[in-house]
């Protein structure tokens, strides 16, 4: 079965058109990069996919549901982290972690969703500590930790390493590599060309609204001549 099967999906804003026809798909036990400049589609994608918009025209399935018509089927079964996304920062890092897991239930489940999340953010002491005094790197392995803690079938992930530093961004690829090997499929973009290089199984590269090339960083590089997947981006867009 096929995590996300996107197929000639058109978003339009007003007469604006942000994704213009684009197909793709995710394996199951799949790391699947979406990369592209600024302005590109990149984050439009994923929040169709996370049941955020309307598509305009096309279609997109995860796991066989079908959206929008099962849009709270899929929400059962995904996590959507976004780029900007924050905590609320008058709780402790465990509070917040709470707070959230009462959305998916009560008792066992609850707490076992608990602890995997502390496990998950590994912040120590400091998880006892209030969200405003974390740092950025904190802040975003406590918000990974809420997006895994779930099991989800399907993690999306935009920018999962935004503003973190060498330390934090490793651990923060550690955790996604550990998620897909404990059978969570993962759909993410990134600006770190390196990252997505060493990260992703495929990728796919989106310009204006249109994917314009994709498949193994090995298969892109060979077919661009490039050294690197910035190489291959920046032949690709020419």
């Amino acid at each position: 079965m096929k995590a996300v099967e996107v197929r000639e999906l058109v978003k339009d804003y007003g007469s604006f058109r942000a994704i213009n026809g684009i197909s793709f798909e995710v394996n199951e036990g799949e790391i699947f990069g979406l990369i592209g400049p600024n302005g590109a589609g990149k984050t439009t994608a994923l929040r169709v996919i996370a049941t955020l918009l309307q598509i305009t025209s096309g279609s997109v399935t995860v796991f066989d549901y079908e959206l929008p018509k099962e849009a709270g089927e899929v929400r059962k079964i995904i996590s959507y982290l976004p780029e900007e996304a924050g905590a609320y920062k008058n709780l402790t890092g465990k509070e917040y972690l709470n707070f959230i897991a009462k959305f998916f239930g009560e008792g066992e489940k609850f707490q076992n969703m608990v602890q995997r999340g502390l496990e998950i953010a590994n912040l120590g002491e400091r998880i006892n500590d209030k969200v405003d005094t974390y740092s950025k790197g904190m802040t975003r392995l406590l918000l990974v930790g809420r997006a895994l803690m779930a099991n989800p079938r399907l993690a999306i992930l935009d920018e999962p390493t935004s503003g973190l530093d060498v330390v934090n961004a490793q651990e923060v690829r550690r955790i996604i590599n550990s998620a897909v090997e404990a059978g969570t499929a993962v759909l993410l973009s990134s600006h770190n060309m390196l990252e997505v290089e060493l990260l992703c199984h495929r990728i796919a590269l989106i310009n204006d609204g249109r994917i314009i090339a994709s498949g193994t960083a090995e298969e892109l590089k060979k077919e661009y001549d490039a050294r690197n997947i910035e190489e291959t981006f920046v032949k690709a867009i020419k």
